[in-house]
């Protein structure tokens, strides 16, 4: 299946790699363009489509003190100026069925954040707007399960649909990246998008926030990608250890070009 995402990108058979980054929270719009124009010109060169991500609102953070984000007014006229001034489609949460109008007006692409891939309305809500949606499966989901996700969003009549990997809950804090299940996502038919970033991700505890490995994202990308994803996911950050939220498993973004130059490498030798 090949999902038009709007502005020139396109995912799924026969497509270029599709690379879905940016900085977990908007910070602000300068912060933005910074990541956003530094990522543009990492990749100028290969054969690779950029979708910008950033969240207006991380809302499951572990602690109550957990930095959130901007809001949505602030958030969605920011990445709205993102789209206009990178040319690029543009990704982020949303969490209830009232926020998937207001940002499906906006945005290309509708993030369902892990926990919530089965609640049913948010997955209608999203579906109704008629933009791609892309679903986190959830830590505690079997991968087969994913295609009931899927049925919900389409009962809408809405197929631009994104299956996300980022690992599987193993014991009380780490999570595994099982490629098995990449594979078991794509029996869909749909495109799977394998998520480099939150697949390092240490489920917070006594500390408050969650942690993560970043040193074992560049692998995991290497791994999913030799599978056979159709994109990859990677949160990035020009500071990333004083970043707001998801620190330790953001990328630095000098690692960005050097990680899909070799990912378009890899998947040259497997198509």
């Amino acid at each position: 299946m090949i999902i038009d995402i709007g502005r020139g990108v396109k995912v799924g058979d026969g497509q270029k790699l599709l690379l879905i980054a940016g900085p977990c929270q908007i910070e602000s719009l300068e912060h933005c363009l910074r990541i956003g124009e530094y990522v543009q010109r990492a990749i100028k060169n290969l054969p690779v489509a950029l979708v910008f991500k950033s969240s207006f609102d991380k809302a499951n953070r572990t602690s109550l003190s957990g930095a959130r984000g901007i809001g949505m007014d602030e958030g969605l006229e920011i990445l709205d100026s993102v789209r206009t001034k990178l040319g690029v489609p543009v990704l982020t949460d949303v969490h209830t069925e009232q926020q998937a109008l207001a940002v499906g007006s906006v945005v290309d692409v509708l993030q369902i954040p892990a926990f919530l891939c089965r609640q049913t309305d948010l997955l209608l809500a999203a579906g109704a707007t008629g933009k791609t949606v892309h679903v986190k499966k959830g830590q505690f989901l079997h991968p087969a399960d994913m295609k009931f996700v899927a049925e919900k969003i389409a009962s809408t009549g809405n197929n631009k649909i994104l299956l996300c990997e980022r690992g599987t809950s193993f014991g009380y804090r780490d999570l595994v990246m099982d490629p098995r299940n990449l594979l078991i996502m794509r029996e869909t038919g749909y495109p799977v998008v394998f998520d480099a970033t939150h697949s390092v991700q240490q489920l917070g505890g006594g500390s408050g926030s969650s942690g993560g490995s970043r040193k074992f994202v560049q692998a995991l990308a290497r791994a999913a990608v030799a599978v056979g994803v159709d994109g990859v996911f990677v949160e990035c950050h020009n500071d990333p250890d004083n970043a707001p939220s998801d620190g330790p498993c953001m990328l630095p973004l000098e690692q960005v070009g050097p990680l899909v130059q070799l990912l378009c490498a890899i998947r040259s030798t497997i198509s």
